[in-house]
């Protein structure tokens, strides 16, 4: 009896090793995963190649910790991680290299256009100058089609603050779109992440009650819009985003 009972100690002396030993390997893999996935992101490689950012992730919980070049780049961190499998939480501590623009500044609103026109496929934000004086907007540089410098000028003029557009871009009329990342394989996370930015930066959407969801760039909207014009222009706004291949909007109206 002496034995038995020692033996069946020692079995489940053994079984308890083994299970408590491999939850940490199991966490560290996973906190690998989230962190090798944040650096390879389409979000971290493209917008926040320049920035100093350091990603740690134990059991879920994700610290990020370094310099940004911009505000709006903490935000997109703290967005693109959040969205991805296995993170539970982001604790954002990123820092801006140097002093902010000050709120409602033209500094400060010449980056707010900026980041509402770089996550759009349909302008060319690479190929816009912006500068800001009093509140008004001047557009500068070279748009593919007309259509195209038009929704540069509806997207910088949704801009909350801005009082006025002045669009001096030139027409190229070449037969080239921006559409270059429709169906281009972009990670889910960057996509969420980059609609959730461009709801935000537009005063016609900031304040609506959004939640994003992506799945193989189908990007589903959920929440509550006062009406009908505000949903269709979410959905609008996100099908626009670089990587989208489908918007389902099943927002609801108030």
């Amino acid at each position: 009896m002496k034995i038995k009972t020692i033996h069946y100690a020692l079995i489940m002396t053994v079984l308890t090793v083994s299970f408590t030993a491999g939850v940490p390997v199991y966490a560290s893999e996973m906190d690998d995963r989230i962190e090798s996935s944040a650096r390879q992101s389409y979000v971290f490689k493209t917008y926040l190649k320049g920035d100093d950012i350091e990603i740690k992730s134990r059991d879920g919980a994700v610290t990020l910790t370094g310099l940004v070049s911009e505000h709006s780049h903490k935000s997109l961190a703290n967005e693109t991680v959040a969205s991805m499998p296995g993170v539970i939480s982001v604790d954002n501590r990123l820092e801006l290299k140097g002093a902010a623009p000050t709120a409602h500044s033209d500094a400060w609103l010449a980056a707010k256009v900026r980041t509402s026109l770089q996550y759009h496929r349909s302008v060319s934000a690479s190929k816009t100058e912006i500068a800001v004086k009093d509140g008004i907007v001047t557009i500068w540089g070279t748009a593919a089609t007309q259509a195209q410098k038009d929704l540069t000028t509806e997207y910088a003029q949704d801009v909350e603050g801005v009082k006025d557009v002045k669009n001096e871009m030139t027409v190229s009329n070449t037969s080239k779109t921006t559409q270059t990342t429709l169906g281009e394989d972009i990670d889910d996370a960057s996509i969420t992440a980059q609609v959730k930015m461009s709801l935000l930066s537009h005063r016609s959407t900031s304040a609506l009650s959004t939640k994003v969801e992506t799945s193989k760039g189908v990007v589903t909207l959920y929440g509550k819009a006062k009406n009908a014009a505000e949903k269709d222009l979410a959905g609008k706004l996100a099908n626009d985003i670089n990587g989208v291949n489908s918007v389902t909007n099943r927002m609801s109206i108030e």
